[in-house]
């Protein structure tokens, strides 16, 4: 079990982004959360095998959504606690 926290910067506030990525995350074996930034970028913060999250990734990039991506940061980040499921965060 792994966790990571992405930045996504481009067009990714105001087009759905953050209902997409949760939609995309009910098929996958993965638990975190989503929430748009001040600074115009989305955070993302997820937890499961290391395998499933490069897949979740992947799966981002070539959905709709990914066109919508211009920069990604991603840094490893201590397991989440006391988190079920997928959400999207205020």
């Amino acid at each position: 079990m792994t966790a990571r926290q992405y930045f996504f910067s481009g067009r990714v506030q105001g087009v759905g982004f953050r209902y997409s990525t949760k939609q995309l995350a009910k098929g996958f074996d993965v638990l975190g959360w989503v929430r748009n930034l001040g600074d115009g970028r989305v955070e993302l913060q997820i937890m499961g095998d290391e395998e499933e999250l490069d897949e979740f990734i992947q799966e981002m990039h070539d959905s709709p959504m990914g066109h919508h991506i211009q920069e990604q940061e991603e840094r490893a980040v201590p397991l989440l606690e006391d988190v079920r499921g997928f959400s999207i965060r205020n």
